[in-house]
Order: C-alpha cells, then structure tokens, then sequence
C-alpha cells in the first residue's frame, strides 16, 4: 500500500524507479519487487525496463479502491472465514446461525468493507498529503 501511495502521489506518464520507491517508504527492495510483479499481474501497475525504468499505475489513482488491493495481496477483509463473502470457510461453532461472535464479527466485515470499498487510492494520497502540510513545520509552536 505505502507504494502504491508513492505511485499515487507521483501519477503521470513516467514511471517511478524502484529504488525510488525503496527509498522513500524504507522497504526492502527484493521484497518491493515482489509486491510490484503482483500488482503488475493484478493489472494495477504497469512497468517499464532499463536505465530509465520503473512503474507507474496503470489507471489513474481514483479508480482504485483500496478494498481491491487488500483482496489481492492479503486476501479476504473479513476477521474471520466464517463470514467471508469472497473466502467463506465454515467454523467450528456448532450453529453458525446462533453464534454470537458469529455476529459481532459479521458487523465488523460489514464496517470495513463500506471503508475499503469508498476509499480510493487517490483519497489516500491526499490525506497524505493533508498530514505532511500539517506537520511540515513541527518547531512551529506557541508558548
């Protein structure tokens, strides 16, 4: 997600080398190139190769939810299997239908499903940016 930001912040026709990326939000680049080739086969990203390569988004940052690419990297949204829409695996509580937790776990899908599905990659970037601008100039105080 935090180079996805980057893509986002930086969303124009040229690409964004890797170790850009790296750099800037200190993940290890093996492990960053790993995460990019999944979002390049998702159809997220798009690459371009040599000296001047990198990645940039294949669609602009407000047609991506972040409920698409926490499905694909991490898989289900939901807490537990039992409520899964996309990844349902059954329990072991002995009637799904009568299970408390069942229930309270259903109300947190729900919760963060209506998050992630609303929430764009392009409304993210700006509150990156909103949370920079505000924190700019951290010895600006008043006594």
């Amino acid at each position: 997600m935090r180079a996805l930001v980057v893509l986002g912040l930086n969303y124009s026709d040229s690409v964004v080398p890797i170790q850009t990326i790296a750099k800037l939000q200190n993940i290890p680049k093996r492990f960053l190139e790993q995460i990019l080739n999944d979002l390049k086969a998702m159809g997220i990203l798009e690459s371009k190769r040599g000296v001047s390569g990198g990645y940039r988004l294949r669609r602009p940052p407000d047609q991506i939810t972040l409920a698409e690419v926490i499905r694909f990297i991490e898989g289900p949204l939901a807490p537990v299997a039992c409520v899964s829409q996309n990844f349902y695996k059954k329990c072991s509580c002995p009637d799904e239908q009568k299970c408390g937790i069942r229930s309270v776990m259903k109300d947190v899908r729900e919760a963060i499903v209506a998050v992630l599905d609303r929430v764009t990659l392009s409304e993210m970037c700006d509150r990156v940016r909103e949370l920079q601008a505000k924190h700019a100039n951290p010895l600006d105080y008043v006594i």
